[in-house]
C-alpha cells in the first residue's frame, strides 16, 4: 500500500516541492520513518541505497529548520564526497520552495581556502566527510551550539573507511539535546555500539529490500587465470558494444591493472579509487558520466555516489564477498524502467561467493559460454571530448555563459554540445568529437564573463 507525502505534517513549500518534482507518494522507507522523524525521534534506518532514504531525512532536516536563524542547524556526515555532492544537491532540490536556505558542502580533497570563506558567511545546513568537518570544528571555524540535527549517512561504510574516532570526536561537539538520525545499508556491531551511544531511544526502521533485479541480465561466466578474464572482459565489450559500462574490482591495484589492459587494447577506459586526488576524481567522475569515456574502472566505495544515467552495463571483474554489494553494483544498471546487463566472472576458488549470491538472490548460477566474436568487431570509443576551462562559480562563470560562447559566437551547434559541470575554480563542458578542436578554440580565443581563461582537452 502506498501513502501520499500529503498525509504528513509537512511545510507547504515542501509539499509543494515534492509535488512538483512528481513525488507523491513514499517508499517503505520513507512511510516508516518520516512519521517518526517529523515527531523529532531518534531514528535508525536500515535500507539500500535508491529505498529513499536521503529524502526521507533531508524533509526531516528542512522541517527543523527555522530559515531566520542564520546558524548551523543541521550537519550531515557522508562517508565520500561524491555522496556528500549527491546528498547536497537532493537536500537543495526539496529545499528550492524555501526562500534563503544555505546548503554548503565540506569535504576533504578539496581546496581549504574556499571553505574558510564559505564558513565566514554562515549556513544553515552542512553536508561533508568526517575528516574536513572534524578539521574545521577544531579550528573554530563551525559553531555546532544551535545544531537540532544530525544525520550519520552510510554509517556503516564511514567504519569501513577508518572514520570511527573523527565520529567520535564531532559527536562529543555537538549538542546533546538534538535529533540523531542514522542510516545504514548493514547494522554491524560497531553500528549498533554508536546507536546506544549517541542516541536517545532510537526507533528501528528496518526494510527489507527483496533484490528484485527482473529488468537486469545476469550472465556468469567462469575464468581461470587473470590473462583468461581480461580476454572475457574484451570479448564480452567488443561483442556487446555498451556504451557506458562500469567494471567493479575488489582493490584498488586490480582497478589499475585491469583499466591499463583496457587502455592498451584499445578502449576508452578510465580508472576511479581511493588513491586518486580529488581533483582526479571528480574530472573520473565528470568524463564518464558525460560520455567522454566508455568504460570506468571502479572500488565499491569509490563508486558510491556516482550518478550515471543509462548505464548499459556491468561487470564484476571478481565477485564481491558480499551478496549484498552484488546487488548494489549490479543495480547501477537497469534503472527508470530500462533493461540492463550484468556480466560476473568468477573462478574454481569463489565457490563459497557463488553460493551466498545464490542464496541471497533466489537464482541458480550456471557458468554461460562466452560470445562468439566474428573479427571484425573494434572497441566502443566514447562519443565525447571534455573540455576544461580554469574559471568556475568563485568567476561567476554560469552554464549559459560556456553554452553561448561555443553556440551564438563559435557557431557550433547545440546539439553538439553535452553536459556542463561547474565547481569552484573550474569548469567541464562536453562536446562532440567532430566538433571539439572548434570548440577549444573558441574557449581559449574567446571571452567568458568579459575574461579569457586557459582551456584544454583532458582525456583519458
Amino acid at each position: 500500500m502506498t501513502i501520499p507525502f500529503s498525509t504528513l505534517n509537512l511545510k507547504k513549500e515542501l509539499l509543494a516541492t515534492l509535488d512538483s518534482l512528481g513525488y507523491s507518494t513514499m517508499t517503505a522507507i520513507q512511510q516508516h520513518s518520516l512519521p517518526l522523524i517529523l515527531e523529532g525521534k531518534d531514528v535508525i534506518g536500515q535500507g539500500k541505497t535508491g529505498s529513499g532514504k536521503t529524502a526521507a531525512f533531508s524533509l526531516g532536516v528542512l522541517s527543523n529548520l527555522n530559515v531566520k536563524r542564520f546558524r548551523v542547524q543541521s550537519l550531515v556526515l557522508c562517508p565520500t564526497r561524491e555522496l556528500a555532492d549527491q546528498v547536497a544537491k537532493e537536500v537543495r532540490t526539496l529545499a528550492r520552495g524555501i526562500h534563503n536556505i544555505k546548503v554548503l558542502t565540506l569535504c576533504g580533497g578539496m581546496p581549504m581556502g574556499p571553505q574558510i570563506g564559505s564558513l565566514e558567511h554562515g549556513a544553515h545546513i552542512i553536508v561533508g566527510t568526517p575528516g574536513r568537518i572534524l578539521d574545521h570544528l577544531s579550528k573554530g571555524r563551525i559553531n555546532l551550539s544551535e545544531l537540532n540535527t544530525l544525520v550519520l549517512d552510510e554509517a556503516d561504510r564511514m567504519l569501513e573507511m577508518g572514520f570511527q574516532e573523527a565520529l567520535d570526536r564531532i559527536l562529543e561537539q555537538a549538542p546533546t539535546n538534538r535529533q540523531t538520525l542514522l542510516f545504514s545499508a548493514t547494522f554491524p556491531k560497531q553500528i549498533e555500539a554508536i546507536a546506544q551511544r549517541v542516541m536517545v531511544q532510537p526507533k528501528l526502521v528496518k526494510v527489507e529490500s527483496t533484490p528484485t533485479v527482473k529488468n537486469i541480465a545476469q550472465s556468469f561466466y567462469k575464468v581461470g587465470s587473470a590473462e583468461e578474464r581480461d580476454n572475457a572482459l574484451e570479448t564480452i565489450l567488443l561483442s556487446k558494444q555498451p556504451e557506458s559500462s562500469v567494471v567493479f574490482c575488489n582493490t584498488k591495484n586490480e582497478v589499475k591493472n585491469v583499466c591499463d589492459e583496457l587502455y592498451h587494447r584499445g578502449f576508452s577506459a578510465i580508472e576511479l579509487h581511493g588513491d586518486m586526488e580529488q581533483r582526479e576524481r571528480d574530472q573520473a567522475l565528470v568524463m564518464f558520466a558525460n560520455k567522454s569515456a566508455s568504460i570506468l574502472v571502479a572500488t565499491d566505495v569509490a563508486a558510491r555516489g556516482l550518478d550515471v544515467d543509462n548505464l548499459d552495463a556491468v561487470f564484476n571483474f571478481e565477485l564481491s564477498r558480499d551478496p549484498e554489494v552484488h546487488v548494489h553494483r549490479i543495480g547501477r544498471t537497469g534503472r527508470a524502467g530500462n533493461k540492463g546487463a550484468a556480466y560476473s566472472f568468477y573462478s574454481d576458488k569463489d565457490g563459497y561467493k557463488v553460493a551466498l549470491i545464490e542464496e541471497y538472490m533466489d537464482i541458480e548460477i550456471n557458468g554461460s559460454d562466452l560470445p562468439q566474436l566474428s573479427g571484425d568487431q573494434k572497441p566502443m570509443q566514447a562519443p565525447m571530448t571534455t573540455i576544461q576551462i580554469n574559471g568556475g562559480k568563485k568567476h561567476k562563470v554560469r552554464a549559459g555563459d560556456i553554452l553561448g560562447s561555443l553556440t551564438k559566437e563559435g557557431g557550433i551547434d547545440g546539439k553538439l554540445i553535452g553536459k556542463i559541470n561547474l565547481y569552484a575554480m573550474s569548469s567541464y563542458v562536453a562536446v562532440a568529437k567532430k566538433a571539439s578542436n572548434k570548440a577549444l578554440k573558441q574557449l581559449q580565443n574567446g571571452k567568458l564573463k568579459g575574461k579569457q581563461f586557459r582551456a584544454r582537452i583532458i582525456k583519458p
